[in-house]
């Protein structure tokens, strides 16, 4: 049998004059390619299609109409759809600033030292885990004005009976104290890793100066858990724009349109009336709406720096 002989001089030379020999880069698309798949199909598609109906009239059932911008035009003269950010903007409001304040309180509480305190906080958070329907059932008996537990315990310090989601003026702030009650606890959890977080040193100082417990609060923790604080900001602002579900189950927008925010709005238009092209206008022009208050949010949790609690 004949045998074969490599030459190996020339790569024995390009490897003395210290040139590696190429080498074939990795290719990684196979990884990324599923990724990129269910991304087009879960977000990129639904999203130019809702683009492609908001550009025409199309109610459910017929067929479709181009008709440009007049979807848009439309939402301009709509004095409802404005009612209705209106609402929302309100909503989103109160929902964000209430829990803030009472969830930042709870936290300043649990992170003192008393007896049963772990018991306690595990109590605390209990509402954030129900389902957000079995909550709006609850608390629509609760806000019942002959029947519910609430009337009941106002009588007994003097107060009489309030209409609750029943009434116009009354809806958005009694769904507001059940958003409240919700989520109250994230915020206590979120502030309370941040309290966890502070030095202890600079409030011996403090001590020493003379401070009481507002001027700790107000020179020392109040400025080393705004990071924190941004961050529970964000997470309600998110979570209370887009609120749907306790809205629905208990009031579905009323009495009347009292408490319809955009979202009860856009259902109402798109699932209830079969409007699908006015809807989707409506959901491209609520989603430049949320890209906005997120930019204003992320502007605003860059100028809360976490390098501050290392300066300060």
């Amino acid at each position: 049998m004949a045998s074969v002989t490599v030459d190996t001089s020339a790569a024995d030379a390009v490897t003395a004059k210290g040139v590696k020999p190429p080498r074939l880069s990795p290719n990684y698309w196979p990884f990324v390619l599923p990724a990129l798949v269910v991304i087009g199909a879960v977000i990129v598609f639904p999203w130019v299609f809702t683009l492609w109906m908001s550009v025409n009239s199309w109610t459910l059932g017929q067929d479709q109409t181009f008709i440009g911008l007049d979807n848009y035009i439309r939402l301009a003269g709509d004095m409802r759809f404005w009612e209705s950010m209106w609402h929302t903007a309100i909503y989103t409001v109160l929902s964000v600033v209430a829990p803030l304040f009472l969830g930042t309180l709870a936290a300043l509480v649990f992170d003192g030292q008393f007896p049963l305190r772990g018991l306690l906080r595990g109590v605390f958070v209990m509402p954030m885990m129900a389902t957000p329907v079995a909550i709006a059932l609850v608390w629509t008996m609760m806000f019942h004005p002959q029947l519910g537990v609430l009337n009941y315990l106002l009588s007994l310090i003097g107060i009489g009976a309030q209409e609750w989601i029943y009434n116009q003026s009354t809806v958005i702030p009694s769904l507001v104290l059940v958003e409240t009650w919700q989520w109250t606890p994230l915020i206590m959890l979120i502030v309370l890793g941040g309290l966890a977080a502070v030095p202890r040193e600079p409030y011996e100082s403090a001590e020493i100066d003379g401070a009481n417990a507002w001027q700790k609060f107000r020179y020392l923790t109040l400025p080393m858990i705004a990071p924190f604080l941004m961050i529970a900001v964000i997470i309600r602002s998110i979570d209370a724009v887009k609120s749907f579900d306790i809205i629905y189950a208990m009031t579905q927008g009323g009495p009347g349109t009292a408490s319809e925010t955009i979202n009860i709005y856009l259902y109402n238009t798109a699932f209830a009336y079969y409007d699908i092209g006015y809807g989707s206008a409506m959901a491209v022009v609520f989603f430049v709406v949320i890209v906005a208050l997120s930019f204003v949010l992320m502007m605003v949790r860059a100028r809360t720096n976490w390098a501050d609690m290392e300066d300060r």
